[in-house]
């Protein structure tokens, strides 16, 4: 029975199991992987194609349980059919825990997919001989649609009966049932391999570890990777923290208690944008997660209309958006009728402000008929939960024109009154004037004059 059978089962037993109280039970979980010939490296999934199918049991795993595991029995070797992965990797876990083991045994049954990629491994530092004589592999998994992503160091176990030989390529110790036996060693684990965050709020990056006994653990690394740069986030060596980027801390209490070397970011930009990875170095491992990091603006919109009397037209202005694609559709409404979308638009060159976010504004020529129309500026953002709209009425013609005829008649009438007003101020003026003449002069005539 391959994994896919395994899996069957499970569900079946999964979909008519009672509600019982929770409790922790040891599982097997067994996944599909390929195991790399070519391309050894210290971690993280390899491009190289040259792989053969291996089968991967992870023994008694400790998963919560809600009464659903019920009657779920373990792997067992002998029930694999002839068409069977040509290697098969057992692995215990009494050493370390593995967390999120119960998204890998739901993987099928959550209509996902587990990647997993087997490798050699290559030791940190030499010990002794004795742990020279043993094969070492790092393996990593990954659950799809942002599920976890987990890699662990194996070692094998005691002295292999035999080796297998086919293909030529491959030089594995085999058990007694035919299956490489070994024990994980080290983990690292990171829950959220990608993550969403807008601009401004504080960020959390998960990355913990779990190590066998006897092992110390030297030194935690953050590097963010860039568009092609790279550079130091954070670093602990032995007991001390180093932040290379401002306000990023790292608890080290729970680093040393629990194992967890989660990087906290306050007050995201732009530039904290990209790929962050979380390297975790102990006395004889090196392992890491790579955690990517999206950081988002949501638009602005606004809605104006301008030149009201002759040609109206409506801006919807974007702003303050990021990353860049954003989809802008508008809507016309008559009063009963149905939105009709609107493609006769325009759009203003592409702005950008100094923190990096972007601006645009669309332009639209609004006809709205004799009735007078809605329209609706719909913004679709991946920032944004739901797009956002914005409406506005725009009058007939008639209506506004009304106010502009009104203003001119009352203009008119005014001028009307002021002229009015002027000219008979004029006719008063010239008639002061005279009176004030006749008044001055009568007092500088002679007599002989006045008399006459």
């Amino acid at each position: 029975m391959g994994t896919k059978g395994w899996c069957l089962l499970f569900c079946l037993v999964l979909s008519g199991a009672a509600d019982t109280e929770r409790q922790w039970r040891a599982v097997d979980v067994v996944l599909d992987c390929f195991l790399v010939e070519e391309g050894k490296h210290h971690g993280g999934f390899v491009s190289d194609k040259n792989a053969v199918k291996a089968l991967l049991v992870l023994r008694q795993v400790p998963v919560l349980d809600d009464g659903s595991l019920e009657g779920f029995t373990d792997f067992q070797v002998g029930t694999l059919a002839k068409d069977s992965p040509l290697v098969t990797f057992e692995a215990s876990v009494n050493l370390v825990q593995i967390p999120h083991a119960k998204a890998l045994l739901h993987a099928d049954c959550s209509e996902k997919e587990v990647t997993c990629e087997i490798s050699h491994y290559f030791l940190q530092a030499r010990q002794e001989a004795t742990v020279e004589t043993k094969t070492w592999f790092i393996t990593n998994m990954q659950v799809s649609g942002g599920g976890p992503s987990v890699s662990i160091v194996m070692k094998t176990l005691g002295d292999a009966e035999n080796r297998a030989v086919l293909p030529p390529t491959l030089d594995l110790p085999l058990g007694p049932q035919g299956t490489v036996l070994t024990t994980v060693a080290f983990q690292v684990t990171t829950h959220t391999p990608s993550l969403n965050f807008l601009l401004g709020s504080s960020a959390s990056l998960n990355c913990s570890f779990s190590m066998a006994p006897g092992l110390d653990l030297t030194r935690v690394e953050w590097r963010l990777q860039h568009k092609g740069h790279g550079q130091l986030v954070y670093s602990w060596t032995t007991g001390q923290g180093q932040a290379k980027r401002q306000g990023a801390t790292l608890d080290p209490e729970q680093l040393l208690m629990a194992g967890d070397a989660s990087l906290n970011l306050p007050s995201l930009t732009l530039k904290d944008e990209g790929a962050y990875i979380c390297q975790i170095t102990t006395s004889l491992f090196q392992a890491q997660q790579i955690i990517k990091l999206h950081v988002q603006a949501s638009p602005k919109v606004r809605l104006s209309l301008v030149k009201k009397a002759l040609a109206p037209t409506l801006i919807c202005n974007i702003a303050g958006y990021y990353p860049l694609d954003v989809t802008v559709t508008w809507t016309r409404e008559e009063l009963g009728g149905a939105p009709v979308p609107v493609s006769d638009t325009s759009f203003s060159s592409l702005r950008q402000s100094p923190e990096g976010t972007y601006s645009i504004s669309s332009f639209l020529k609004a006809e709205p008929g004799p009735a007078g129309a809605t329209y609706t500026c719909q913004v679709t953002h991946i920032s944004l939960e739901e797009p956002i709209k914005t409406s506005t009425w725009v009058a007939p013609p008639e209506q506004r024109t009304m106010p502009f005829g009104v203003l001119f008649a009352s203009s008119i009438f005014l001028l009307a009154l002021l002229y009015l007003g002027l000219q008979r101020w004029q006719a008063t003026s010239s008639k002061v004037c005279q009176d004030s003449k006749a008044s001055w002069v009568a007092p500088l005539l002679p007599q002989s004059k006045k008399k006459e």
